[in-house]
């Protein structure tokens, strides 16, 4: 309930689409808007491979990055997931697997933060809803993997759920765990109990964004994300359609490409416009990287911004 009434001051973004559609860069730009507005504000990556360091141009040595004033940067790649999931959940997941699975625990934690599906993304819901609960950060801006793996974490809480269904008879012999004492079922249903939490902080407590071009693969994938997505109970507030041409300047390649998307983006509008709120950026003839050219994606993203506050009013 704390978690629900402070949703508007602890404020989750999370962005999500197929790799290389510009999700990082509208999450870096949703960053900066949020943090020029006032309050400190936290942008992270979970992608194994992060680009924000490079879009915002700070040293991705150093963890969080001072940005600005109130706008820090976080990349968590394998290692640091490996780390942090080794001080919170690896001993005691061993202790269950290590019960009927011959394995060293440098090759279990490995297997489970590198290869198993699901988990990797499931620790990450549950590292930020712990940052978001702490309230150091007013705003969470999440820039995610691309979405085929980010899915992956939608499906986790079902396979524990189904993966604890015949468990009262596989471990019914494992009484206590070799190092806690605890009963192996207590440790499995604190997992579910977990999923659950996680699955709840997304729900109430998470915007969703989602990015993708005036493409036919990328359109032809919406259907899909969204029901999947809705399969869950999570219902993206905002579509992101970026790299739309807009200034064709006289050029005959622009002028087909642009008669082409055209078709796509009416698509967008027709099957999504009643759905969610459709924001079109404009593909730009140079490379966003740097907080001023950051600025001018959020320009673009929160152009309507006054007018839906007055709208509320």
């Amino acid at each position: 309930m704390e978690l629900i009434q402070h949703q508007h001051t602890r404020h989750v973004t999370m962005f999500a689409g197929k790799g290389g559609v510009g999700k990082t860069t509208c999450a870096g730009a949703t960053a900066l808007h949020h943090s020029r507005l006032g309050g400190d504000t936290l942008i992270i990556s979970t992608d194994p491979t992060p680009s924000l360091a490079h879009i915002f141009e700070v040293d991705p040595a150093t963890k969080p990055a001072q940005v600005t004033g109130n706008l820090q940067l976080s990349e968590l790649g394998q290692a640091e997931v490996r780390q942090m999931w080794d001080r919170k959940f690896g001993p005691e997941m061993y202790e269950v697997f290590s019960s009927f699975v011959d394995v060293q625990y440098d090759d279990f934690c490995y297997f489970v933060t590198s290869i198993l599906p699901g988990l990797h993304d499931e620790f990450m819901v549950d590292y930020i809803r712990e940052l978001c609960e702490g309230g150091v950060y007013q705003h969470i801006v999440w820039d995610t993997a691309p979405l085929g793996q980010t899915l992956g974490l939608l499906e986790t809480p079902a396979m524990l759920r189904e993966h604890l269904r015949p468990a009262p008879r596989i471990y019914s012999k494992l009484k206590l765990g070799s190092q806690t004492r605890r009963p192996v079922l207590d440790i499995l249903r604190g997992w579910e109990e977990l999923s659950a939490r996680d699955m709840e902080f997304l729900r109430q407590a998470v915007e969703f964004n989602i990015v993708t071009i005036p493409e036919a693969l990328a359109v032809q994938q919406l259907d899909g994300i969204l029901e999947e997505m809705a399969r869950f109970g999570f219902h993206p507030s905002r579509l992101v359609v970026n790299n739309v041409i807009k200034e064709i300047g006289g050029s005959d390649f622009l002028a087909a490409r642009a008669e082409q998307q055209q078709g796509y983006l009416e698509t967008i509008h027709r099957s999504y416009g009643s759905l969610m709120r459709i924001v079109e950026l404009p593909w730009f003839p140079h490379e966003i990287k740097g907080l001023e050219r950051l600025r001018q994606i959020e320009a673009h993203l929160f152009a309507d911004e006054g007018d839906r506050q007055l709208a509320r009013l």
